[in-house]
């Protein structure tokens, strides 16, 4: 066992975070440590570094354990540092050796000692054995694989902003290498390449991980176990989220049913006492079955901690078939050019996921599109009847200061009233007595859930969202996510939590080469095609190098030359495709043509769907009808024709999806 808890207590004042918890982390375990907003994840992590003192029960480390915990307040540090320099901090043995051999290596070209000598050469034979000679190649691949470009790596530290702090300090502690690493929200500043690089560093990482994150898709690849903080218990599921979820539901249900059978247990043995209490020759028995009840260790009600309250979005009017054009746009930062003559629509009824790595413009693009960004080159228009709200955490501004949280709802025009609004606002982590607080003593991530909350009360049709989920626990994800689906209007949001962009976006925009690249469906089929598009690049690539080298050194036979016509068909062939030449006019007219074709196929199978999904919903509602379900006849005619149109969607549905990848590729050709 690296550490652990046995048998602790841990209360703030009269609240209890957990009782008598024991929780042991072996050697090589990656753990995702997983509650509600408030359960104590944080204080667990700093009852582990010896930060915060248990009121009653130990916490074990053996004495060889190195703990690294990485954390939002490790924020405060501050140095003229560069980032590479602040990196290389992780191996503070190898530089203190490093200024040894330095100031040896002086002393013996002016002394040329023998002893001198031996010290030296014993001193770079260490460095060589603890890897010296590597910590700059293995620092720069770290820092370059949490997203920072090699002209950064001799910036001073204080120059970065602290998102980008905090992936300076995750290096170091990855390079660091402890036996136990704790991680509290490591995702909440990385890009999605970077939280990839991260997962794949950490699957192979030697020593153990603890990991408190609200990314489920991060904890799915990562994670091998699952303790859950609920009820003042340390709940552990042996297995990744998705599994913790599954077994969760079983355990709640079974619970359930455990209390209420001794519920009605209770109550019999209740009513016995209230029978024979009166009577002298029971009352001894009626004494006896109080004693037991007293002794009884109760089960506790199954009733999750927070409520399902629905977050609901109000749309008053419909928008034009366009919300959004861009024509010919173009805007840069300086050199940093973001989009060059990039033309793009938002269409009614879009919800789109705006992805990629940082500093290729997403939330510049946003701006722009929210009409709060200058572009040097282009137009864009608003269409008909749109009303927007935007969601940016930095701009913040907009709240009034001086009001309560409470106060700065009802000022939305919701409509709602103040119990609706409170009930909203517990969905936001506002709970209780925290709506009457004034804004200005929020902290910054409070103030980005109050600006959320505001745009979830709007009347908007149209909403952009920068990193909403930011600030958000799992439950409350899942809230907007259900919200966001049913809502009305169109989105565009930047995220780089996989499982809520997956869960609310039907398109997907990237930008590539300062152009914007859109792929029409969800995340996960988007991140298919470009497993299938890098696969079929990989096979392209490899069969054009086996014809390269069989015909390298081929010369033509007749002249006795070069073959330099071979050599510029391959390089045609390998050549970035700018424009298409004239002959092939007739080969794009085809594939003009089957792709129409493949589209109108594509709504014929939409519509068929629609419409069998619209018959199955009118079945399912015919089976609940006492007309139908109590007359047998009526029963099984209605079932048979739901498992028909079930097996006719099922096919649909196939048919659907093959059409939809041709037609991927089709578009994307």
């Amino acid at each position: 066992m690296l550490a652990g808890l046995q048998n602790v207590t841990f209360e703030f004042g009269a609240r209890a975070i957990v009782e008598e918890a024991t929780w042991h982390i072996q050697p090589g375990e990656r753990i995702g440590l997983i509650g509600y907003n408030g359960t104590g994840k944080s204080t667990l992590l700093k009852l582990l570094v010896g930060e915060y003192q248990p009121s009653a029960g130990t916490v074990e480390r053996s004495r060889t354990t190195s703990v690294g915990y990485l954390h939002q307040d490790l924020l405060s540090f501050d140095t003229n540092d560069s980032i590479l320099q602040v990196a290389l901090s992780a191996f503070e043995k190898i530089l203190q050796l490093e200024k040894e051999i330095e100031i040896l290596g002086i002393e013996l070209e002016k002394t040329g000692d023998e002893k001198t000598l031996h010290e030296y050469s014993d001193k770079l034979h260490e460095l060589e054995t603890l890897g010296g000679y590597n910590i700059h190649h293995q620092t720069e691949e770290v820092l370059q694989g949490l997203g920072f470009a090699n002209a950064d790596l001799n910036r001073p530290y204080k120059e970065f902003s602290g998102g980008w702090r905090m992936r300076v300090l995750l290096a170091k502690m990855i390079l660091q290498q402890p036996d136990l690493l704790l991680m509290d929200e490591p995702t909440n500043h990385l890009d999605l390449p970077s939280i990839e690089w991260l997962e794949k560093y950490l699957l192979h990482y030697q020593g153990s991980v603890v990991i408190v994150s609200h990314d489920k898709y991060f904890l799915n690849r990562m994670v091998t176990k699952i303790v859950e903080v609920y009820q003042q218990q340390l709940h552990i599921y042996n297995g990744n989220y998705d599994y913790y979820e599954k077994e969760k539901a079983i355990r709640v249900e079974m619970q359930q049913k455990a209390y209420e059978n001794q519920q009605d247990y209770i109550r019999q043995n209740e009513r016995l006492v209230e029978r024979f209490r009166a009577k002298a020759s029971k009352a001894a028995m009626a004494q006896s079955i109080m004693k037991k009840l007293d002794k009884l260790e109760r089960i506790e009600d199954a009733e999750i901690e927070r409520p399902n309250i629905r977050i609901n979005f109000r749309v008053d009017k419909t928008p034009g078939k366009v919300l959004v054009e861009l024509n010919n746009v173009s805007k840069a930062f300086g050199d940093n050019v973001i989009i060059e003559n990039s033309s793009i629509e938002i269409d009614r009824g879009d919800k789109i996921a705006l992805i990629g790595a940082n500093g290729k413009g997403k939330s510049t693009l946003l701006r722009i599109i929210a009409g709060v960004e200058s572009f040097s080159v282009g137009e864009r228009k608003w269409g008909h009847n749109v009303e927007e709200s935007f969601y940016a955490q930095h701009q913040l501004e907009a709240l009034n200061v001086n009001n309560t949280i409470l106060d700065e709802m009802k000022e939305c025009g919701s409509q709602m009233n103040e119990l609706e609004l409170r009930g909203l606002l517990g969905c936001f982590l506002f709970s209780g007595d925290d709506s009457d607080k004034k804004i200005k003593i929020l902290s910054g991530g409070e103030k980005a859930r109050v600006a959320l909350a505001k745009v979830i009360v709007s009347k908007a049709n149209f909403l952009m969202l920068d990193e909403p989920t930011n600030h958000l626990d799992m439950h409350s994800c899942d809230l907007l996510i259900d919200a966001l689906t049913k809502y009305e209007g169109s989105i565009i949001l930047v995220s780089h939590d996989r499982y809520f962009v997956s869960k609310t976006a039907n398109k997907i925009w990237e930008i590539v080469d300062h152009e914007i690249k859109e792929f029409k469906g969800g995340y996960e089929e988007w991140v298919a095609w470009k497993e299938r598009m890098a696969k079929q690049e990989a096979d392209r690539k490899k069969a054009e190098s086996g014809a390269g080298s069989r015909e390298s050194g081929g010369k033509n036979q007749k002249s006795g030359k070069s073959n330099d016509s071979t050599k510029a068909v391959e390089q045609a062939k390998s050549a970035p495709v700018v424009a298409k030449p004239v002959v092939n006019m007739a080969i794009d007219k085809d594939a003009k043509k089957e792709l129409q074709k493949v589209q109108k196929q594509f709504q014929q199978l939409e519509e068929q769907i629609a419409k069998l999904n619209a018959t199955k919903t009118e079945l399912e509602a015919s089976l609940i009808d006492p007309g139908v379900y109590s007359d047998r006849a009526k029963f099984i005619e209605a079932e048979k024709a739901l498992k028909k149109v079930a097996d006719e969607l099922a096919g649909l549905n196939t048919d659907y999806e093959k059409v939809f990848e041709r037609m991927m590729e089709l578009e994307n050709k």
